[in-house]
Order: structure tokens, then sequence, then C-alpha cells
């Protein structure tokens, strides 16, 4: 497969070539063609005190450290609950997104120059950092607050705006690496960019390539003993684990060999336990390579053409333990009586359990199967994802107005490999008939495991065609100045595709899961927006978006701005906003997905209690009847400078979300039927116990064969949802201060998030709660003198608390400190030598999570030393 990719990479190359020719024309450069800005589609030296967006330069991202764009943006302030990050055992392993206040990515918009950045086809529903190589941005620009008046309902809580690197003139090449002191985590980084420029146009180039590899849970010191009962024992058909007076739940000699323990409780025998973190890894490993052209070209006096195209290729690589026999159809494995495999089937009788004799008491008993299959080998998934980004047009004047017209190509294709899965069936058969022994899993016979074992493919796509128009003019005099005023329109084509094999969507893989989506939609845009200097010391913005999705009817974003200088050295401003947000393609398109899930039956004293928990058959399925979410934001805020050296503001946001769309769980359908809960959605419904399995037409429910008894659950069918609302309330707090000491310069810049509270559907406050620290910090400190620079960056995530698991599970805060220092070498070369994470912090550490922390919010990187050199010419 690697030649394929090769060639691929290769023809994408021609391909970016073959279109920048004509912008090589280009032998100069004044400016770049005028893309849409993060907060306004104006000037932005029109509105720069209106909106709090916090910009990030190109120095300030050399400075951090990091070698790659995500992690970067996942440590800023406004990430507030953190955010997805590639992870083996995921389907979205390569993935990283961002979440503004954590509110979620899919309401987190992602800009390139102003434009949508790709939507990451194996998510379906949000756009992806590390398509985004670190060596295209100039600078990132983010507004913590809604913007969808402006670029839509997708910036319902936020946006984020990646401006690449542009007007270069000359060469430079960058090298970099970084050696962490814990095993795992290695990165690499190289960077090549050439500009040339002239009286006419410029045009800017570059290549870049970054990797990151794999850490396995086994090479931390938190996670390295990691034991799944999905090891090899006997369990009942009520799930339940059997107990043999001798050997215990273990299957008796089935328990031995690598990764294998056999905990003794309760007497003799005991529980088999197979430690999944010998082969298992946290990060997933993953790198980028990509190709990045950006020009404009003065065709005469008063006609501009322009063009940015990239190429982006994403690869990563992930490892999980062999095979649990979860989820299976049915539950688990079924060991019938009388069978080879079950425990009383004597020798004599073709029986392979050689203590036949003490399982007497179950010699007619059915029995499950909870079974690793070992003999197979770890999980491995290789992916592949490569973006096609081509955006050109032209600029001219007519009329009085500055027009900006182009058209927009986005293709991004998906590939992914699974090896040594299981499938259900085969392995069902051969554990029948004996040709696979349950009691020498190692033991396996090579043919019998090349048959079982599965080899899994999915391809996924999102493609995007559109043309725009954008103007731009000043139209009124006003007492404060002249008022400005943009519009426009856009059309897009969007189509989506996630295909997964044909094994998976039946649900006869094991260890893996997902199934199938994919659909279309015409989205039309029309946007108004105007300055208004009112008097010379008020500002006024008012903003408007339509919206007509074909799938899912229209949405409108306004938005009205103010900014008012109560004196040369303090302005307060505020805006208002509303917005609808469409459900996403991948929510209502969803082909049914199998698995086997664990739930707690409520007990409302019909009958004796059940076993608790208990292992039900589950799908996930598509809600084509999903409704856009609606939102109000309100900001207020205050900007200072009181002193020449210190300036800085403090803004208040509130975001309510009514009828947002979320995920329903099993557990909760459960009690929502069973009438133990109140917080429960208008779509639940019992299914029709005597139809097929599942009724994606149906909607969210469970099926029973009583529904007025809560035990008798046959299949659960969850999935997205309308639900109640949202609300959050945040502070973010900027200071920034510099001293000109006459040997350097000292500069402090402080950023901070306070989430004031958190609640959804009426409920508790749960802003500090696990998952949602109430405070964030960056702190960034730096001096510079002549040739040299030092930093210090102080990153700090605030504690969190909530009992849980029977016992309390808060977690601690968590400081981090990154240093630099950096050289201007005098034959145009600079060398950066610094440490992210000095004091080797672990992250807070938490036994409720699986991987043993909070994966979205902290790393367990450690020290991790770096060093770059980069070279102009």
């Amino acid at each position: 497969m690697q030649h394929i990719h090769d060639a691929r990479l290769a023809t994408a190359v021609r391909r970016v070539l073959a279109i920048g020719g004509f912008a090589l024309l280009a032998t100069g450069g004044q400016a770049v063609a005028k893309e849409p800005g993060t907060a306004t589609r104006l000037q932005a030296d029109e509105t720069q005190q209106l909106f709090p967006v916090a910009v990030y330069d190109r120095e300030t991202l050399e400075r951090s450290g990091h070698m790659m764009l995500a992690d970067f943006l996942r440590g800023t302030v406004f990430n507030s609950a953190g955010s997805f990050r590639p992870q083996s055992g995921s389907s979205a392993q390569s993935f990283a997104g961002y979440s503004t206040w954590g509110l979620g990515s899919t309401r987190s918009l992602i800009l390139i120059d102003g434009r949508r950045a790709p939507v990451a086809p194996n998510v379906g529903s949000a756009q992806d950092l590390n398509a985004i190589p670190m060596a295209m941005v100039e600078r990132i620009e983010i507004l913590p607050q809604a913007a969808a008046a402006v670029h839509g309902a997708d910036a319902m809580s936020g946006v984020i705006n990646i401006i690449t690197r542009s007007d270069f003139d000359g060469a430079e090449v960058m090298l970099g690496a970084s050696d962490p002191t814990r095993e795992g985590g290695d990165t690499t980084e190289f960077s090549a960019l050439m500009g040339i420029s002239g009286d006419r146009g410029n045009i800017t180039f570059g290549v870049s390539r970054s990797n990151r590899e794999i850490v396995f849970q086994r090479d931390r010191e938190w996670s390295d003993e990691a034991s799944s009962i999905y090891s090899n024992n006997f369990a009942r058909t009520d799930f339940s684990f059997y107990w043999n007076p001798t050997h215990g739940s273990a299957v008796p000699g089935g328990c031995s060999g690598p990764g294998f323990s056999n905990v003794v409780e309760l007497g003799p025998g005991g529980y088999c336990y197979y430690d999944y973190s010998r082969y298992a890894a946290y990060d997933a490993a993953h790198g980028n390579e990509s190709l990045f052209l950006r020009g404009d070209y003065d065709i005469n006096a008063d006609w501009r053409y322009f063009l940015d195209t990239r190429v982006s290729r994403v690869e990563s690589f992930g490892r999980f333990a062999p095979v649990p026999s979860s989820p299976w159809p049915g539950g688990l494995p079924l060991l019938e009586a009388g069978s080879p495999n079950h425990p009383a089937t004597s020798p004599a009788n073709g029986g392979l359990n050689t203590f036949w004799a003490d399982y007497q008491d179950v010699s007619t008993e059915d029995l499950y199967l909870a079974h690793r299959f070992v003999g197979l080998g770890p999980r491995d998934t290789f992916t592949d994802m490569n973006d096609y980004v081509l955006d050109m047009g032209v600029e001219t004047s007519l009329f009085g107005i500055d027009w900006s017209a182009g058209v927009r190509s986005v293709e991004s294709k998906y590939f992914e490999l699974g090896r040594n899965y299981v499938v259900a069936e085969i392995a069902q058969q051969f554990i029948d008939d004996g040709s696979y022994n349950i009691y020498d899993p190692y033991g396996v016979d090579e043919s019998v495991a090349s048959s079982i074992a599965a080899t899994t493919n999915r391809e996924a796509m999102f493609y995007e065609k559109s043309v725009y128009l954008d103007g731009r003019m000043q139209w009124l005099a006003l007492p404060g100045g002249d008022a400005s005023l943009a519009f426009g329109g856009e059309y897009r084509e969007v189509d989506y595709t996630d295909t997964y094999d044909s094994l998976s969507e039946g649900g006869q893989i094991v260890g893996s899961a997902g199934n199938s989506a994919g659909g279309g939609r015409n989205v039309k845009s029309f946007f108004g927006e105007a300055m208004l200097p009112v008097l010379d010391d008020l500002d006024l913005n008012v903003a408007l978006r339509y919206d007509d999705y074909s799938d899912a009817g229209d949405t409108l974003g306004a938005r009205v701005a103010a900014r008012y200088a109560l004196m040369d050295s303090l302005s307060v401003r505020g805006s208002f906003s509303q917005a609808g947000h469409a459900p996403t393609l991948d929510t209502i398109t969803q082909s049914p997905a199998f698995s086997s899930v664990s739930v707690v039956i409520p007990w409302i004293g019909i009958g004796p209690p059940a076993p608790n928990p208990v292992v039900v058959d589950s799908y996930s399925i598509s809600n084509p009847d999903l409704e856009s979410e609606e939102s109000d934001i309100l900001s207020i805020g205050v900007v200072f400078e009181p002193f020449a050296w210190l300036s800085g503001s403090l803004d208040y946001v509130s975001t309510e979300i009514d009828g947002r769309i979320t995920a329903i769980s099993a557990q909760q359908i459960v009690n929502c039927l069973a009438g133990a809960s109140t917080r429960c959605p208008e779509d639940i419904s019992f299914l029709d116990a005597s139809g097929p399995q599942p009724q994606p037409r149906n909607g969210v429910g469970a099926a029973y064969a009583d529904n007025s008894n809560p035990f008798s659950i046959l299949f659960i069918q969850t999935g997205f949802v309308n639900s109640g609302s949202l609300e959050q309330e945040g502070l973010d707090l900027r200071l920034d201060a510099r001293f000109d000491l006459g040997v350097g310069v000292i500069r402090h810049e402080l950023m901070l998030s306070q989430l004031l509270s958190y609640t959804v559907d009426g409920g508790a406050d749960v802003a500090g709660s696990y998952g949602l620290p109430e405070r964030r910090i960056n702190l960034r400190n730096s001096y510079d003198f002549a040739d040299f620079s030092a930093s210090w960056n102080l990153n700090y995530i605030g504690p969190q608390d909530e009992t849980r698991f029977g016992g309390n599970a808060g977690v601690d805060s968590w400081l981090t400190h990154d240093i630099q220092v950096a050289y201007a070498l005098p034959w145009d070369g600079r060398v950066a030598l610094g440490v992210i994470n000095m004091t080797d912090e672990d992250p807070p550490l938490d036994a409720g999570e699986g991987r043993g922390y909070n994966f979205s919010l902290f790393n367990g990187y450690g020290r991790l030393p770096y060093l770059r050199y980069t070279q102009s010419f």
C-alpha cells in the first residue's frame, strides 16, 4: 500500500505545481488576496477593539516549542474541557479537534485564511487540526464567542482562523527534533519555505513534514498493569460469572502464558485476567506531510488574480491488545452443553477439557465465554488521509466597491486498514466444533487463526465545491467617520461518505465498532455586515447571515455589537448574537452499527431485582428528523490601557443552546423507559418487540418482551436527538505588559479563562466537576536582547472535583513550565533549544479513566527537550 500512497502524493505534487504555474509569473509582491476576517468581514483595523480576538503570531508559535499545530492549540485557555487527540483504538484515531468553552468541536469552526478547513471524513462533523502543518502558519486568531452571523452556524461557540504565510521573500529551511525523557512520543519536523516578490505580485511555496512516534501503555507507571476480565472465563447465560469450587471462573489450563494471570478470590481457583497494557498504545503514531502554495498577481491596474492551493497527508498507526470477545453478536461466545469446548464434555466424547469431571454441575447448562483471542496477536490500525484544496479567483474595484470572487474545491480522502480482528460467526463455528481450543489460546492452529482473523477496511471522503462573491465599500458619512459595508454570498455543494467493509457493516467484526454513513447537501448563504461609527467614541456593528440547507431547512445568524470609548485608555464593548446550527451529515445518515453494551436496569418494585449490570444488544442509528439547535450568545467586556507599558481586556460571555443536538446513551434510554429519569428527550419510545433488529425508522428507544417489565429488554437503539438546553458562562482576561530596559525588552502576556457555570437541562452547575476545570491560564514571559532571546511559559489547568465510581474521583490542578533560549547566528541561521514540561509533571491521575488520566485535557509525554535550527537565505 505504501507505493500506492507515494504515487498518489507524487500526483498531488504535480497537480499543485501545474495549478501554480500561472502564479509563478508573479516575480514580485505587494499584498495577498484579502481573505475574510475572524470576527468580521470588514477590515481588521476598523473593528479591532469591538471583539475579543486573541492573536498568536509566528514568534509566539516558535517560542512555544510545539512542533504540531494541534499541540499548541490544545494548550490554549479557550479549549476549556480539552479536545480529542490521536489515540489508538478509536474510529477517529488520527483526528485532533478543538472545543471552545467545552461546547464541542462541531460548534467550533476552523478557518484557513478565512475559509472553512476541510471536514475530516473519518469524523464527518468537525475539522482536523492535524491536517494543518505548523510550518504553513503565519499567525492564529481565535474568537472565543459566536461568529455565526459572519461565518455560518458551525461557528456557534467560536472560530479559529489560521492565517498562512505569504508575501515572503527569500528561502528558509528548518529542522527540529524532540527526544522525551520518557519512552515514546519522539517528534521530528522539517520545513522549507521559498518566496519570490516583485512589482506585480508574489508567490510563497512551502513543503513540510512532522511526525510523532507511538506511546505504549506499558511505558507509563500509572498504566503498565491494566487487567481485563475478558481473558478466559466462564459465564452463565445471565452474564454473571460461573464459579467452580475448584477452578473458579477461569478456564482451566487456558489462563497461562504471556499476559494472563489467575487471581484467587473467594476460595480455590479464581478469575482469569489479561493484561492488555502489554500491547495497547495510548497515543497513536501520527504525522503530516504537506505542500502549500499561495500567491497573487496584478493582471493590470484594475484586476488581481489570487491562488491558494495545498496538499496535506496525515498518516497514523495505532496498536491495541488482541481481540476480546466483546462486543459479540448475542453478547458472548456460546458454549452449548455437550459441545467440545464445554467444560463438562469428557475427552471420550470429544471434549477438550481434561478437568471435565469438576464441571458436572453444569453438564446440561449452556455457558458463555469471556475470552481473549491472544493467538491472533495485537490489533493494528493504519490510516491515511489526504486533503486537496484549491481556492482561486480575482479581485477588482467596480462602482466604488472592492469585489472578490472565487471558486473553491476541497477533496478529502481517508483510508483505514485494520489487522487481526475476528469474524464472530466463523469463530463461533470453530468454537462449536472444537477446531478452536479455548483451553490453549496461544496454541491455536495457524489455519484456524487465519480463518477467523479479519482485515478490516474503511474508506471515507468529503467533497466540497463552492463559488463565492464578496463586496466591501464605504457607503455613508457619519459623525464618527465613514460607514463600511460588507456583503456577499456563497453556494456550496457537499458530498460525504464513510464506507466500512461488509463484515463490519453486518456487525460480524469483533474488536471494532462503527458503520457506514453518507449523504450530501447544498448550502446557499447570503450575508451582510455594517460598521457604523455613530460618534467619535461610539462604534456599532451589525451582521446578518442566512443559510439555506437543502436537507435541514434554513438557519439565520444575527449579531449586534457596540464599543464605547469612555476615555482614550478605557472602552466598553458588547455583543448579542443569535444562530441556528444544522445537524451534521454523519448524524443524519449513519447506517446502524451493532455493539453489545453493559447497562444497569433500574428496579422499580416489579418482581425481584435482576442481576446487574447486564449485557444487551445495541444499535447506533442515524436520525434524519433532527432539527437545528438554536443559540443566544451575549458578550460584555472592557478594553483598557492604563499605562504605556500595560494593556488588557476582560470579557464576559454567556451561551444558551436550546434543542441541543446530543447523543443519547443506552443507559439513559433504559432509565427513561423505566421511569427512573426525568431528563428524557421526547423522541425516546418503546420499539416493536415483534419487529426486526434494528428498526432505524422508529428512532431511539428499546424493545421489551413486556413493556411493563424493564427486565425483559431485547435490544436498544441509540443515536442523536434534540434534547433540552445547555447554558455556559465564562470570563476571558488578557493582560500584556512590556518593559524596555535599554539592555533588552521584557514582555509578559497573561491569558485566563474562567468557566463560571455550565448547566444541562437546568440541572446542577457542573463547572469545576470532572472534565470541566473552572480555570485555565497561559502566562508567556520573554526577554530579547540583540541576537539573544529567552522564553518561559507557564500553563495551568485547574482542579476538578466529582464523586463517582463509589469514591472521590476529583483530580488535582496541573502546572507545567516550558522554557526556550534562542540565538541568531551571523550567517542568517537561528538555533533554539528548549524543554516542554521542564519539571516532568505527571498528568493528574484518575483511577476512573481507562488510560489513567483525562486524555482530552492532559498528556503523559513528560519532559520534552527539543532542538530546532532555522537557516534563511
